[in-house]
């Protein structure tokens, strides 16, 4: 198996950088776009467009763009709700609240499949300044802003969540036609407004907050002070809506914050909330390795450098696998 990886150059820490660029073996394939993440996804979407490419050389991939990404997700769902739940005794079974920091909507979706599985969870998504999806679930306004704003929370700094389609696709009664609709104007025009019914539905299922780098970095201090637990700035994003609920009263509901990444990654979001870093040695001794990393320079044809890696990647496999033979 051969690894291809698309990285956002300066759109994400020097330790996530380093994690990938110092994977030398020769079945790993990195490459630096100049570009965020949102750039770097046309290219793949490009690529896995085009199915008899896709099937020829046994592509997948392993964002959220991938189904199976989001079936694990659903798993954590249950997860969390059966270590939250106070009994399994009651009927109707009791609710509990999962807050899910995001920025392409991956795991916002496999909640609301696992909502519509019967699983009692109130869904909240929190978002960093990067909010098409809170303006989209508090206004049917699914459009782009001007640019994507970089922020502590950089894996959430999206601006296409391209699995709000799927969500779409679920809540429309799995009408393929509006959901088709809807995508193909979002495409040409990066604005829609949500059919009033969709928005009911979708409001009905998901309640959002947007958060501030500066709500992150008191959340993370805040945390710490607390319950000297370091939280990284996406799982921040998530208990920020939760200090911020419970100033106004109690929680009704018993509530879950997902938290998707370590502190260790993002020590520049620690030291901005105030603390001290705590870096495994493990991560310290990625800096004295050696990197390796193929530039996607602005005006390069990113689709076409994919494609032409993964021809090669399986012209050398057919070579070994022929020389094998032999």
């Amino acid at each position: 198996m051969d690894i291809i990886v698309l990285l956002p150059k300066g759109h994400c820490t020097k330790i996530q950088e380093l994690q990938m660029t110092t994977v030398l073996r020769e079945n790993v394939h990195v490459f630096g776009v100049e570009g965020n993440s949102d750039e770097l996804d046309e290219p793949i979407k490009a690529v896995f467009a085009d199915v008899a490419f896709v099937k020829k050389h046994n592509l997948m991939s392993l964002n959220s763009i991938n189904w199976s990404r989001v079936l694990v997700q659903m798993a954590h769902h249950f997860f969390a709700y059966f270590q939250c739940a106070p009994s399994l005794d009651m009927d109707p079974l009791p609710r509990v609240e999962v807050v899910v920091p995001t920025g392409a909507a991956g795991n916002l979706a496999a909640g609301c499949i696992a909502q519509k599985m019967g699983l009692p969870i109130r869904l909240v998504v929190a978002v960093n300044r990067n909010d098409i999806i809170h303006r989209t679930v508090q206004q049917g306004d699914f459009s782009l802003s001007e640019a994507v704003e970089q922020t502590l929370a950089s894996a959430m700094d999206i601006q296409v969540p391209y699995n709000m389609e799927r969500i779409f696709w679920l809540l429309s009664g799995s009408n393929s036609q509006v959901t088709r609709a809807l995508m193909e104007q979002f495409e040409r025009t990066q604005s829609v407004s949500l059919p009033k019914e969709l928005h009911s539905k979708l409001s009905g299922a998901v309640t959002s907050e947007s958060v501030s780098d500066e709500a992150i970095t008191q959340t993370m201090a805040r945390c710490w002070e607390e319950n000297k637990y370091l939280l990284c700035p996406h799982s921040a994003v998530a208990v920020s809506y939760h200090y911020q609920q419970t100033e106004q009263q109690p929680p009704s509901l018993p509530r879950c914050c997902l938290a998707p990444a370590s502190a260790a990654k993002f020590p520049e979001a620690v030291l901005a909330a105030g603390l001290t870093p705590e870096t495994p040695a493990e991560i310290l001794a990625l800096e004295s390795k050696g990197t390796r990393c193929t530039p996607m320079r602005k005006g390069d044809d990113w689709t076409l450098m994919l494609r032409d890696t993964i021809e090669d990647i399986s012209c050398q496999q057919r070579g070994h696998f022929l020389n094998a033979l032999e």
